[in-house]
């Protein structure tokens, strides 16, 4: 990959309305979009559709969690919106993360989510999980991994654990990135877009940096550069 190709421009917008001039300005700098539950709460496949329109592999980061009939169905229909990439959330079970490989039928690669950039170590012991976020991150990566998920999402803290643990194969998104400098909003994990990378990072996934940014396509290009 070159650089640019690693950054993932979030479309996090109430509209496609919204969303439809920034993605067009910026699609020509990333290598991918990502469709979140925002946008698409607001206008379903058709936001994925009106993405991957511009030219660029569509990131759909639902994170679905369900019993296993429904994520299956659920991940067939993704696959049918023309979107590149999907996430489930490893939490959900080995079994739920094959029906989600089933459903999306060789169309589209599954991501497991492990465990979200927004969750501390104490964070975690509230819902149960003892130990640092890294162990709960590694387990759910293996766990995931095995049952076909083509990928991970992890935050920058974890990547190197997280490939020594999965190997090369998968990829890995890392989201909880924050240029240097840049608040860090409710994000818990977080690194530079460069650490992240560095670390092991495939892609790494860029919102309010460049959605707030005076100039998003000059944020994303000077981003790329630092990589």
């Amino acid at each position: 990959m070159n650089p640019s190709e690693r950054i993932c421009a979030a479309l996090d917008f109430p509209s496609w309305e919204r969303a439809e001039p920034f993605a067009r300005a910026i699609a020509p700098a990333v290598g991918m979009l990502k469709v979140g539950l925002e946008l698409f709460a607001a206008e379903g496949p058709a936001a994925v559709r009106s993405a991957a329109a511009l030219g660029r592999p569509v990131f759909l980061d639902l994170k679905l969690h369900d019993i296993p009939n429904t994520v299956e169905g659920a991940a067939r229909s993704a696959a049918a919106s023309g979107a590149a990439l999907l996430t489930v959330h490893a939490s959900g079970g080995a079994e739920m993360v094959r029906a989600a490989v089933r459903g999306a039928g060789g169309k589209l690669r599954v991501l497991a989510v492990t465990v979200l950039t927004s969750l501390d170590a104490e964070a975690l012991r509230a819902i149960g999980l003892e130990g640092p976020p890294e162990s709960a991150v590694v387990r759910l990566a293996r766990l995931a991994v095995g049952a076909g998920a083509g990928g991970l999402v992890c935050s920058p803290h974890e990547v190197r654990a997280v490939r020594a643990a999965v190997g090369a194969g998968p990829l890995l998104v890392v989201p909880g990135v924050r240029p240097p400098g840049a608040e860090k909003g409710d994000q818990a994990r977080v690194a530079t877009p460069a650490e992240a990378v560095a670390a092991g990072a495939d892609v790494i996934v860029l919102g309010r940096p460049l959605r707030d940014a005076p100039d998003p396509v000059a944020a994303a290009l000077q981003i790329a550069a630092s990589l």
